[in-house]
């Protein structure tokens, strides 16, 4: 995809935010999770996976299951497991390292000041105080010739560990960070901390116009592959017997450390949070990897993403979805 094309498609609302929930469609106690999902207009895909049972697998419309499909902002969440790992290796100090301190070079001369001590935490969380890059912010960012720069030099709209900004160019000067502080590109770490152990293909996706790979949004999984991290995240970083992401790791990106001002969702590192239990990764359009460690259950779902989904509509009946038909089947 070329940046003209691709702002096009940013400034019709790629990155749009999330509004108040309505109210739920009516769910019968009797719905199964194929007649719920059949009732989707736009679910292009689903699986379903409880314990090692599969309850549901299908592609419902558009590619099959092993094709990669673009997971918009579920990318955001991957960074987030990719900044677990290098946390375990000591390729950063830990969350609390300061931005200056972790890749000095990505900060430009003129950036914003205070933009040194924004830590790691504050990035993968979005509560790096700078105003957002997303929304009606896109658009712009993705034009510019540099978009980390460009996210630095956003004014300060609030504080550095303060209330959630939602962001994506946060998650790009993070997934930027790590790409120095590892001496490899978030490609090159995708695939060899997240696809080569889970054995699933991660295609290459957009760079900026610094070459660095965007860091939260963009990134093509197939529904198969999205299963499997989700099943990772359910076992705690565990997958087929071995240790793929830290369970430290994940523990503490499950533990709540904002909430959304749009979905009212808590919000931990990189994964929204669920009152019912859920872990989720979010993306536009519908995209949605999640996990119910509790209810061992993993669940992979991908939509048409050109069509916005908000909180107040299609997302919000999908997470209706997840508490309804989809629990109430391992519910007994």
């Amino acid at each position: 995809m070329n940046r003209r094309n691709f702002s096009m498609i940013a400034a019709a609302g790629l990155a749009a935010p999330f509004l108040v929930l309505r109210a739920p469609p009516a769910w019968t106690q009797e719905q199964s999770i194929e007649e719920a999902a059949r009732s989707f207009d736009r679910l292009r895909s689903l699986i379903v996976q409880h314990g090692e049972e599969v309850l549901f697998s299908e592609a419902l419309s558009g590619p099959p299951l092993d094709r990669p499909a673009n997971i918009k902002s579920c990318s955001k969440s991957i960074v987030s497991l990719l900044l677990g790992t290098a946390i375990d290796r000591g390729e950063t100090p830990g969350v609390d390292a300061r931005l200056a301190a972790v890749a000095p070079t990505i900060i430009p001369s003129d950036a914003t000041p205070g933009v040194e001590d924004i830590t790691l935490e504050d990035l993968v969380t979005m509560r790096a105080g700078l105003a957002a890059t997303s929304g009606p912010e896109y658009g712009a960012w993705i034009s510019s010739d540099d978009w980390i720069g460009y996210a630095l030099r956003r004014p300060m709209d609030g504080r550095p560990g303060g209330r959630m900004i939602y962001s994506t160019g946060s998650t790009h000067v993070l997934g930027a960070a790590l790409t120095v502080a590892t001496g490899e590109d978030l490609l090159t770490l995708a695939r060899a901390r997240l696809g080569a152990p889970l054995d699933i293909e991660i295609p290459p996706w957009t760079r900026d116009p610094k070459g660095f790979y965007l860091g939260g949004n963009e990134m093509a999984l197939s529904p198969q592959a999205m299963l499997k991290i989700a099943i990772l995240m359910r076992d705690g970083g565990g997958f087929e017997g071995e240790q793929i992401i830290p369970k430290s790791w994940v523990d503490a990106s499950t533990q709540a450390r904002t909430r959304s001002p749009w979905s009212g969702m808590d919000y931990g590192y990189g994964w929204f949070l669920t009152e019912t239990g859920f872990i989720v990764a979010r993306g536009y359009g519908g995209q949605i990897i999640a996990a119910n460690p509790s209810r061992k259950l993993a669940v992979a779902l991908t939509s048409d993403p050109d069509r916005p989904a908000r909180s107040a509509g299609y997302f919000g009946e999908l997470m209706r979805f997840l508490d309804g038909p989809i629990l109430q089947a391992v519910r007994g």
